[in-house]
């Protein structure tokens, strides 16, 4: 009997109308849905982007429990819980759509199922979907450059602190800064040490129903945001390096048999 294939359905990062069409296609076939949550009972914001699409959730769509935390011990239960309970179905030779808010390929949970799903069964097939990331949707939303030229951009969650940020700040000319209701406060103040706040944007829920855009980042200090947080931020006077540009013939080491430059 062939096995079902464990697909990584990334929806992008809230705008039903992000969705590509392989994931589109993937929810109109007959695999079945999973679905993260944090809790038992609670909510999904993956599932949240399905249901503002139209279709119909289907009746076995099973939820599956991620819980947010960062011990080991604690996530390696959930994952192998999750693990557990798709694997019937896959050996089933029915397909499982993992729904996944944004881009499965960055910071998802995705990444561990598969890997617990493969270790339980390494002949189950894994596809993943691109999707949107929040930080490519709020970047078009604010008609916010990334990147122009020969910018250097910096993805990297807040929770790193703003000692690792004050490292990388003389490296690239843009940060991403995923995860920032943890450190919002001290990410404002580093911010505001580094004459940044200007060129900073924050936009919580990106691309969904909800989404707040707040340019004057200072005024959110003190104030409790969304999990689904970000910040965009220019790092305008950033003093660069000599680029090389490409290598010049008559600059390189001449090797026998090589033709005389006429």
């Amino acid at each position: 009997m062939n096995k079902g294939k464990l697909i990584a359905t990334s929806l992008g990062p809230g705008d039903a109308g992000l969705i590509t069409r392989r994931a589109w296609q993937v929810m109109q076939s007959d695999a079945m849905w999973c679905y993260p949550v944090r809790r038992k009972g609670g909510q999904s914001h993956a599932l949240g982007i399905a249901e503002r699409t139209g279709m119909a959730i289907p009746k076995d769509a099973l939820a599956l429990v991620f819980p947010m935390t960062h011990e080991t011990e604690v996530l390696t239960r959930a994952w192998a819980r999750a693990a557990d309970k798709i694997m019937p179905t896959l050996q089933s030779g029915r397909d499982v759509a993992f729904l996944v808010e944004g881009d499965a390929s960055t910071f998802s949970t995705f990444t561990y199922l598969a890997r617990y799903v493969q270790g339980l069964d390494a002949d189950i097939e894994v596809e993943t979907i691109a999707g949107v990331p929040s930080y490519h949707a709020a970047a078009a939303s604010i008609a916010f450059p990334l990147a122009e030229t020969d910018d250097t951009v910096a993805i990297i969650p807040a929770g790193y602190g703003v000692d690792e940020l004050e490292k990388i700040l003389p490296h690239f000319d843009t940060l991403v800064l995923l995860k920032v209701k943890p450190l919002l406060d001290r990410v404002i103040d580093w911010l505001s040490q580094h004459d940044l706040l200007a060129d900073a944007v924050f936009v919580e829920k990106s691309g969904a129903p909800e989404e707040r855009i707040i340019r004057d980042v200072a005024s959110l200090k003190g104030e409790k945001v969304n999990y689904l947080s970000l910040m965009l931020v220019r790092n305008a006077n950033r003093e660069r390096g000599e680029m090389i540009r490409g290598c010049k013939k008559k600059d390189l080491p001449r090797r026998r048999g090589d033709a005389e430059e006429i």
